[in-house]
């Protein structure tokens, strides 16, 4: 593939370089850095609208600040990939997301310029006054203490953490720098009344006249700024915009202006390196996906892709004859609303990625988007289920974790029938440890009265709707992987299981194999392997961690020498409640043998799922080994498992 030419951009090996830079050369080193964005991000696949939406601010902040000593702390930080190429990591840019490369968000551990680790949203203001308090009590640090800068995403701005954050910055008036990165397109369209005061700032004519009017910190601004902006004050006087909402919570407030104009960026953030005193909240309005037409007319701004041609934009992905997961889900879904108007749907700005969009475009009226919030997500439909309701409340396994207090307090305390389908269960590959689904089975698991439920291909997941439409008696969880199926014939409609019971696969000998999720698949490749050396372990499928099948582990207990349980989750999950099951009934003090394959108690980087699972202990070799180890009869390669 030809590279593009970058002239300028080929003289940078660190921001110390943009120093040099004129305002001119400035502009077109972005448009460089845009086009080696969109080209590199075309071989890796990745995050692709959000960088292109900051390239003229990561620009701007690199020339005019001076990182790693200032602090420039990208909030979730899908948008990093200019910021990386920028700071010494252009020649593996194109390992991005990839085994063994760079991350595809900031990691502390990869550069002194990623001074904060992200992934999840909305931490960035809170981590940054964080740096700043730290700062201003000597706290020590390689890189020295500077400016302490958050760059958060409107979308990102509507969740409560950030507000806390903001509440309590203005509480301290320590010198803290916040810019608000306004494309009003976050993963999905951003919602709520947020969303709908931010497009008024800009939507009416004094801010078309005006748009580098600042309502408020206006001594901040340039002199030739000052009397422009103080007219358009003026103007702006008795209407419930502008800053107000910033101001009210003790910030200088600037903006809005234009993310991509040089001319505006530049000298406001000279002027606010020079003067800011206290917290300062700089509005910029930005497009995601800017200066690339094929990402620009995408709903999402091009916010995630496989790769790409560069020249059409046209997705290369290898075609399946298996449905995703998540499509699964949400067509059985809908079957059920259709049929049941108190079945609803609820999801934390990710209507696409969990399937819900599905829902929205049919039944829009039961289906809530609530923005990037998942404590309220898991609240409000406590209260849809205690309204009468029958709420399926989707959110990715490792969002879910952000809502665990509420999942306890308002949902499980309460035995409120709140259905979670927890889609991206597992490892996920790409995006590495910050989205791997590790944790659920053992969080859940753990509380009492709740349902959890382990899909272990595509039509146990249809089955698992059914149940989960069905139960009213309390909490219920499910969970599934990214990706697509194993390719097994689909039903016609989903079955409702009998809660706590697991189905046998195969009958066998000497040991037994019980699986919890999707991990069947690979227990069923073990089996071959072990089925050439004699061996023909019973496998079963538990369906339920909590509550377990107690009839068929003491049946398997029984007939068998040995149990073994394999789960795609965390220590303390699925196998620790069997292990509890077995210490109870006193097996262990007979000499039986159990053994439990969790994932291991480390953080897995990025890889495909395949490789990770492999790092993990959990493929198919590895099951036939613990196999072989637990019945002490062979080796495999040399080592014993």
């Amino acid at each position: 593939m030809t590279r593009p030419q970058t002239p300028l951009l080929d003289t940078v090996s660190s921001p110390a370089d943009l120093k040099r830079f004129s305002d001119s050369e400035l502009r077109q080193l972005a448009d460089e850095l845009r086009t080696e964005t969109i080209s590199a991000v075309s071989e890796t696949g990745g995050h692709l609208g959000a960088g292109l939406g900051v390239v003229e601010l990561t620009v701007a902040l690199h020339h005019i600040f001076d990182a790693p000593r200032d602090k420039i702390i990208w909030d979730v930080s899908h948008q990093c990939y200019p910021h990386k190429i920028l700071t010494g990591r252009r020649d593996r840019i194109r390992t991005i997301r990839q085994e063994g490369g760079l991350s595809g968000f900031t990691k502390r551990s990869e550069s002194p310029y990623d001074p904060f680790g992200a992934a999840h949203s909305s931490t960035s203001i809170s981590a940054a006054l964080g740096f700043a308090a730290a700062r201003d009590l000597g706290g020590a640090s390689e890189t020295g203490h500077g400016d302490a800068i958050a760059v958060i995403g409107d979308g990102a701005m509507s969740a409560g953490m950030a507000f806390e954050a903001m509440n309590h910055a203005g509480h301290l008036k320590k010198r803290l720098i916040v810019i608000l990165n306004d494309n009003e397109m976050s993963i999905a369209p951003p919602v709520g009344a947020l969303s709908s005061y931010l497009s008024r700032l800009y939507a009416g004519e004094p801010f078309q006249e005006f748009k580098a009017a600042a309502k408020g910190a206006v001594s901040l601004l340039p002199e030739p700024f000052q009397m422009g902006a103080k007219r358009a004050k003026e103007v702006l006087k008795g209407m419930a915009v502008g800053g107000t909402l910033f101001e009210q919570l003790g910030f200088s407030y600037l903006g809005p202006i234009d993310g991509h104009d040089m001319d505006q960026l530049l000298p406001v953030l000279r002027t606010v390196r020079a003067r800011a005193s206290g917290p300062i909240l700089i509005h910029m309005i930005t497009k995601k996906g800017k200066g690339y037409a094929p990402a620009e007319s995408r709903r999402d701004g091009g916010h995630a892709t496989a790769k790409f041609d560069v020249t059409t934009g046209e997705q290369k992905k290898s075609p399946s004859n298996a449905p995703s997961y998540t499509k699964v889900f949400a067509e059985a879904l809908l079957k059920h609303a259709a049929e049941d108007d108190r079945i609803c749907g609820v999801t934390a700005a990710m209507p696409d990625g969990t399937g819900l969009d599905l829902l929205e475009k049919r039944y829009p009226s039961r289906c809530f988007d609530v923005g990037i919030a998942e404590q309220h997500a898991v609240t409000f439909s406590a209260g849809l289920a205690a309204g009468g309701m029958r709420p399926f409340c989707a959110i990715y396994s490792t969002f879910l974790q952000r809502g665990f207090d509420q999942v306890v307090h308002d949902v499980a305390i309460q035995r409120l029938p709140v259905r979670f389908a927890i889609d991206r269960a597992g490892l996920v590959g790409a995006d590495g440890a910050t989205h791997a689904g590790s944790f659920d089975v053992a969080y859940l698991s753990n509380l009492p009265g709740f349902t959890v439920m382990a899909a272990a291909d595509e039509a146990e997941l249809v089955h698992m709707v059914s149940t989960a439409a069905a139960h009213d008696s309390g909490p219920i969880a499910f969970r599934y992987p990214r990706g697509e199926g194993e390719g097994v014939t689909m039903p016609e409609r989903g079955e409702v299981l009998e809660i706590g019971k697991g189905r046998m696969i195969r009958e066998g000998a000497r040991v037994a194999i019980l699986s919890f999720g999707t991990r069947l698949g690979e227990v069923m490749k073990a089996c071959e392997g072990l089925g050439a050396r004699g061996i023909t372990p019973t496998v079963a499928d538990a369906r339920f961690s909590k509550p377990l099948d107690t009839d068929l582990i003491d049946r398997l207990v029984a007939d068998h020498e040995a149990l073994i349980t394999i789960e795609e989750g965390a220590i303390g999950g699925f196998g620790s409640h069997v292990a509890q099951h077995l210490a109870e009934q006193g097996v262990f003090d007979k000499g039986f043998r159990f053994r439990s394959m969790v994932l291991p108690d480390s953080f897995i980087d990025q890889a495909s799922p395949a490789a990770m699972y492999a790092v993990a202990g959990l493929d198919a070799a590895q099951i036939e080994a613990k196999v072989l180890d637990v019945l002490g009869v062979g080796q495999i390669a040399g080592k014993r498992a």
